[in-house]
């Protein structure tokens, strides 16, 4: 007698494991399905969190190799140990995936480990490691299988010197010159921890900006501190080619548009090109579920695909690919599935480069209201004229907040500065209201503290910031 049940999940990641929880909390019968032997997806297990590790521990290690003195603290000089912080970076993927474990549990979560695939509406088979064939009965079943590293055509992966993210957060060593390709999030992440630990890094780009997508102007500024810290910087241009020697790698590079080739030496290359939909072995094409022209999974409003009972969330669907975003589609789901209104704001999805210091993003850059035709005001405020920032020797960068020049609601926000990532929230909520500007230079912020940045931006764009 095959199992029934009443929403399976095929994939635990943030999407996943959120979307069953949350159905489980709504009274339903849930099952998810896992190929990994532990939940969490790509974000818990080789993603975002021992990303933030390594970050975290790199930066710490910078700081007292370059500011301990400053602040009266005089040591030796930090020694690396590198296998002590790949501990640390497993030790915190274990507590984190751990976590996810204790809460499938806690929540009746029927856990199937193995390959899930969807055999038909209403049927999920799940193969194991040992090839053992299991089949769930299911009225609803949602796909959360998330993304994989895109590759580089000619390109090989060995994950050893020419590596993904996965390889580059298992490196035995440091590199003495990492190539990275990609001058996007994780490749920009991931070449700032071996920066701090010694690596020289050479960032090449196709196109001539980094971090596409985000405001051109946090870019152009942050790409101005990361040459401070060491980066170098190949932009609109192009990898053809990778050669492994007895010596190292040998990268041949030409300019986007197209000129004579040059090469780069290097130790270990790391391939950040960008994510795509992981959807390979599912059972798409034999059930009939559509794919959009960018091998995305085609959703409606509510997240459902063309075959009846068939649901997608997170990276496998159309949005930015954000571990954030996949949870709160999984929690949208789960109500919408229970007869509830679930909704997620897609004008108000955060974003955050865990660099140091941090890049966080909130709504339209101004780019996209230039394109838009929407009339706005800019309210800006530098973090060298902060305080706090000034007593904990982190002055660089802004807040920059974008509103509606007429009603002067909120209409984006950006921040380049220490602990960015935490203070974008306040930005977000108040976007989520319907804000103004106003309304957030109206409101008390403690003093010192880095967040006043945000309100005399906020005041910028009115009669002006108080500090400066």
């Amino acid at each position: 007698m095959a199992d029934t049940f009443d929403l399976t999940v095929i994939g635990t990641g943030p999407g996943g494991y959120v979307c069953a929880i949350r159905a489980a909390q709504l009274g339903m019968k849930v099952a998810v399905v896992e190929k990994w032997p532990t939940f969490g997806g790509t974000c818990l297990n080789i993603g975002c969190i021992p990303s933030k590790a390594l970050l975290h521990a790199s930066e710490m290690f910078e700081e007292a190799a370059h500011n301990f003195d400053k602040l009266g603290i005089d040591i030796d000089g930090p020694r690396l140990n590198l296998e002590q912080m790949m501990a640390h970076k497993d030790d915190t993927v274990k507590a984190n995936t751990s976590g996810v474990e204790y809460l499938i549990k806690k929540n009746k979560i029927t856990a199937f480990e193995g390959h899930g695939s969807i055999a038909a509406p209403g049927k999920v088979n799940v193969i194991n490691a040992k090839g053992e064939r299991q089949t769930i009965e299911s009225k609803n079943i949602v796909i959360a299988t998330g993304s994989v590293s895109t590759p580089l055509p000619g390109i090989e992966i060995d994950e050893e010197r020419v590596v993904t993210s996965t390889g580059a957060l298992e490196l035995k060593k440091v590199p003495e010159h990492l190539l990275v390709i990609g001058a996007g999030v994780i490749g920009l992440e991931l070449g700032s921890v071996w920066a701090r630990l010694g690596a020289k890094v050479t960032v090449v780009e196709f196109l001539d900006r980094i971090l596409p997508g985000m405001d051109g102007e946090v870019a152009k500024q942050f790409q101005r501190m990361l040459q401070k810290q060491g980066f170098e910087f190949k932009l609109g241009t192009k990898v053809t080619g990778i050669e492994k020697t007895a010596k190292g790698l040998v990268a041949v590079t030409e300019p986007a548009k197209g000129g004579d080739a040059e090469k780069i030496n290097a130790d270990v290359a790391l391939v950040a090109i960008g994510r795509k939909p992981f959807t390979e072995g599912l059972g798409l094409e034999e059930v009939g579920v559509t794919l959009d022209e960018r091998g995305r999974v085609a959703v409606d409003g509510h997240y459902k695909t063309n075959v009846d009972g068939v649901y997608a969330i997170g990276d496998v669907i159309a949005g930015p690919m954000l571990a954030h975003k996949a949870e709160d589609e999984g929690v949208a789901l789960a109500e919408i599935l229970a007869g509830q209104a679930g909704h997620v704001n897609y004008g108000a999805i955060p974003g955050v480069v865990y660099t140091n210091p941090e890049i966080a993003s909130v709504g339209k850059t101004e780019e996209e209201l230039k394109a838009e035709g929407i009339a706005y005001k800019v309210g800006k405020f530098p973090f060298s004229a902060n305080g706090r920032a000034k007593a904990m020797l982190v002055p660089q960068g802004f807040v920059k907040i974008l509103a509606d020049a007429t009603t002067d609601r909120v209409l984006g926000g950006h921040i380049v500065g220490k602990n960015a990532g935490e203070m974008v929230h306040e930005i977000t909520v108040l976007m989520e209201f319907g804000g103004a500007a106003e309304d957030l230079a109206r409101t008390t912020h403690a003093h010192p503290t880095l967040s006043e940045a945000v309100r005399e931006a906020a005041l910028a764009c009115g009669l002006g910031a108080i500090h400066i």
